[in-house]
């Protein structure tokens, strides 16, 4: 039988898969909090399902267990910075840009603004404390992302081009990491600027190699 809400019918499953998302959500904000205050090694099931009013049973139904849940953390962190490099680009493109590397500069500056407003995720992520095979999928991914730059740039298949972008997407993983230790917004802010300005001399789409 469905419930009704505000006049309108919901049905049962519609309200458990509600319930399901919001359990979810509660879980990894909890992890969130213990792995970025214990680090993955040291904290336990118990602290975390403590922190989120819920059960052990209620974690491992719905991730499978604490290294799943550092997992899930990392996939929502990363698909962040994703949608908002790409949104901000798309927002570039309709305003008029079409510079290659002024679009790939947007998609930085994005990227870094995610390290910032995410720190304690991007610091959790990048200290070595994590589930046995972490760092394969971090290098993956790491190559995936400077595909999608390869991409972005439209560079020609050539071995400094694809050295070039490589070297920025590397600067670009460098400068967040150093954003998410800084004590300030203000240091932050200066650390994008900084990273910008190497982007430029670098300019993949122009190298001055003879």
């Amino acid at each position: 039988m469905a419930r009704k809400t505000a006049g309108k019918p919901v049905t049962s499953n519609a309200w458990q898969w509600g319930r399901t998302a919001e359990t979810q959500r509660v879980l990894l904000q909890a992890a969130r909090e213990v792995f970025s205050e214990q680090g993955f090694a040291e904290a336990n099931v118990a602290d975390i399902v403590e922190r989120a009013g819920s059960s052990v049973g209620s974690l491992y139904h719905h991730f499978g267990g604490k290294t799943e849940l550092f997992l899930a953390l990392w996939e929502e962190h990363q698909g962040a910075h994703e949608r908002n490099a790409i949104s901000a680009v798309a927002k570039a493109r309709s305003a008029g840009e079409e510079d290659s590397l002024e679009l790939f500069i947007v998609g930085a500056r994005a990227y870094l603004q995610g390290s910032w407003q995410r720190r304690d995720l991007a610091r959790l992520f990048m200290n070595g404390d994590g589930p046995p095979g972490f760092e394969q999928i971090r290098r993956t991914r790491g190559r995936e992302w400077i595909r999608q730059n390869n991409v972005l740039l439209r560079t020609s298949n050539t071995a400094v081009n694809r050295f070039t972008v490589s070297v920025l997407t590397t600067l670009i993983g460098e400068a967040g990491r150093e954003i998410a230790m800084s004590p300030s917004k203000r240091e932050a802010n200066k650390i994008t600027e900084a990273a910008v300005r190497y982007i430029r001399r670098l300019d993949p789409l122009h190298p001055e190699v003879e």
